[in-house]
């Protein structure tokens, strides 16, 4: 139901308040020659070719949406073959994964220019998934290195191509 409230010029707006879209995890995955993470200029992660994975976690993700995106970027077919087609999987080319947490892919501009995160999940929440689909990368196989959960980092990369997947475990893009 709408409801009213007076603007900054003293003004009576309508405004209706929908439920937000829950979307799923979001990844975007960049296929890298090389990537590095730092905190506090000391290196917490870093792998020679393979993927950088920016991992963001919604409000009501569970197992289910960690286990699709690991299932997902560990099969992902986008480093080339003999051929020069993107047909190798990550783990085709003894490659690595580098995730690094990062809520603000939840970063909603919908309305104003400040992003609200209302979509991203608490941070309890949200390290527990991260580090549950670290550890399902792990299992499948893979190398992983890390970011810091919540540390400010810098995050370097020579992205390969390039070539840049954006995942989302509801299937929404």
């Amino acid at each position: 139901m709408p409801s009213l409230y007076i603007g900054t010029l003293g003004r009576f707006r309508h405004t209706t308040h929908k439920k937000p879209i829950m979307a799923g995890m979001r990844a975007v995955v960049q296929r890298v020659t090389r990537a590095e993470v730092k905190v506090d200029g000391a290196t917490t992660g870093r792998i020679g070719a393979g993927l950088l994975t920016l991992l963001g976690v919604g409000q009501g993700d569970d197992e289910s949406d960690a286990v699709y995106l690991a299932d997902k970027i560990a099969g992902l077919r986008i480093f080339e073959d003999d051929d020069g087609k993107m047909n190798l999987s990550v783990g085709d080319i003894g490659g690595a994964v580098l995730v690094v947490s990062q809520f603000t892919l939840f970063g909603d501009v919908r309305r104003g220019r400040r992003p609200s995160f209302d979509g991203a999940a608490p941070p309890a929440e949200a390290n527990r998934l991260y580090e549950r689909f670290c550890e399902l990368l792990r299992e499948r196989g893979l190398p992983v290195e890390t970011g810091v959960f919540q540390a400010m980092m810098d995050v370097e990369l020579l992205n390969q191509g390039p070539v840049t997947i954006l995942l989302d475990s509801k299937k929404l893009f």
